[in-house]
């Protein structure tokens, strides 16, 4: 049985529950057995916290036996995304420069995700301090795509995606500054949110763009993605840019369906080069399947879409540079060993420390920001994030959702884009504006590709989540088909309560 409660989502996991047919330990033992046999091949998990997974659910059946109360999510496994403090268990953002960080507290996310009996599992791996769209810039190595395990997972959320598609946890959570839950939510094959900025407290959450980052959930259907969704938004004292009394309700109008909605397809997102003819004819196949659920479905354009990409790397490598300045050596963290000074500390923690990839995003934030450079490239980003955000609210006053893919690719081969950075802020085209205007966005699973999952996105306005799910929902149901990975070659590991 233990193979088939790996399988299952959240709501049939319930329901299992409440019938007495398993317990939250079956399951959860179920899901660290699944990490055992697979993440070695995978490397999905960073962390796995083994013994205290099933602490927290034989407590949610000691409640359910007693008679509690209990929330639709109590006794589910997640996978957890290592940019998010839990207290006392090793969180690391992958990077080098917080191996060994276990901190004092828990992010507020991880505390709604407690109340409700939810069970982490273990923290997962990520693209460095979440910079990245492959999680092949993680210090610890990169996560592999359980679809084709010689292809990227897509980032920086890689590890989270990776483990709900390959059954090693029912749900995770992930985060997003430019596309980093729906991207490799499409490569993987599962749904995924990027819900609206300011809806999902970020208190907790180690920065990296905090005009841009967002938390959000990853799951295998849209009726669990909207569950998880609900248990972790809601105002946060702790967060100045938390939404005061936000909606949360998402599942009561979720069977709702899509007829009379209007639905627009800016021309921008179908390209007629930059993305391949399989996604695009898998993006319009979805579209065609909502217009026949009675959606009414109209192109409409979005010109400064041409500019958002551009225009996100200015603005995010300006606020990581002034967010990653913490990291010196003398609070917390990696300390270089016998320096000769301060400033030899802090150079030798750095270097040693950041990847890559990080260095090279400061550098360009440092720059941007930097006297005689601050208006002509971070000031004309900012103006370009306005046009963006316009357009957008444009848009919504005639449509009720915008309609593309998610990646203008499907998932691509290890090692393919590590040395040409371009090409890899490219993969982030069709969902940076997204965050940069602040928006709701789902993606749902719209078929394969030279047998690869292809992603459709669905983006709704500011505080639009419970349309968009009911979109999506209706898109899902009426498609009926889920596509599932290979089984992956057994392998042993994963389970010890730290993974290198």
């Amino acid at each position: 049985m233990s193979a088939a409660l790996t399988e299952l989502p959240a709501h049939e996991l319930a329901g299992l529950y409440a019938r007495g047919e398993a317990s939250a330990v079956e399951v959860t033992e179920a899901h660290l057995e699944r990490i055992q046999a697979t993440d070695e091949v995978l490397h999905a998990f960073l962390t796995v916290s083994g013994e205290q997974a099933l602490a927290d659910a034989r407590a949610v059946d000691a409640a359910r036996a007693a008679g509690e109360r209990l929330g639709p999510l109590a006794g589910v496994p997640l996978a957890l995304k290592d940019v998010l403090v839990t207290k006392g268990l090793r969180t690391t953002a992958g990077s080098k420069i917080l191996d060994e960080f276990r901190p004092p507290y828990d992010a507020t996310v991880v505390e709604r995700l407690r109340r409700a009996g939810v069970v982490v599992l273990g923290k997962t791996n990520m693209d460095e301090f979440a910079m990245g769209s492959s999680t092949e810039n993680s210090g610890f190595g990169p996560t592999r795509n359980p679809w084709d395990t010689e292809r990227v997972p897509g980032g920086s959320s890689g590890g989270s995606a990776a483990a709900v598609a390959a059954g090693q946890a029912v749900l995770g959570i992930g985060t997003d500054t430019g596309g980093s839950i729906r991207q490799p939510a499409a490569l993987c094959g599962i749904v995924g949110v990027k819900p609206t900025y300011g809806l999902v407290s970020r208190y907790g959450l180690i920065a990296f763009a905090s005009s841009l980052d967002q938390v959000g959930p990853l799951a295998r259907d849209v009726r669990d993605a909207a569950l998880l969704l609900e248990v972790v938004a809601g105002h946060d004292p702790m967060d100045s840019t938390s939404i005061a009394d936000p909606p949360t309700d998402f599942i009561s109008g979720l069977d709702g369906g899509v007829a009379g909605m209007r639905i627009g397809v800016p021309k921008e997102m179908f390209p007629d080069d930059g993305a391949e003819p399989g996604v695009l004819a898998r993006a319009r196949e979805a579209i065609d399947r909502l217009q026949r659920l009675g959606a009414r479905v109209e192109e409409c354009s979005l010109p400064s879409f041409e500019y958002a990409l551009s225009a996100y790397y200015l603005i995010a490598p300006a606020e990581c540079s002034s967010n990653l300045a913490r990291y010196d050596g003398v609070r917390w963290g990696l300390r270089a060993k016998d320096p000769s000074d301060v400033v030899d500390m802090m150079q030798r923690t750095r270097q040693a420390g950041f990847g890559p990839e990080v260095k090279r995003r400061i550098m360009l934030g440092t720059y941007a920001l930097s006297a005689g450079y601050y208006d002509a490239y971070y000031g004309q980003a900012q103006k370009a994030r306005t046009l963006v955000r316009r357009e957008f609210e444009a848009a919504f006053e005639r449509f009720d959702l915008l309609a593309g893919p998610t990646s203008p690719t499907v998932a691509f081969p290890l090692g393919a884009r590590v040395d040409d950075p371009l090409a890899m802020y490219l993969s982030d085209v069709f969902t940076v504006p997204v965050n940069l205007a602040g928006n709701a966005a789902v993606t749902v699973p719209a078929g394969l590709a030279d047998g690869l999952p292809v992603g459709l996105q669905l983006i709704a306005p500011a505080l639009g989540e419970a349309t968009m799910f009911r979109a999506a929902h209706a898109f899902e149901q009426d498609r009926g088909v889920v596509e599932r990975p290979p089984e992956l070659p057994a392998g042993g590991g994963g389970s010890g309560e730290v993974r290198p």
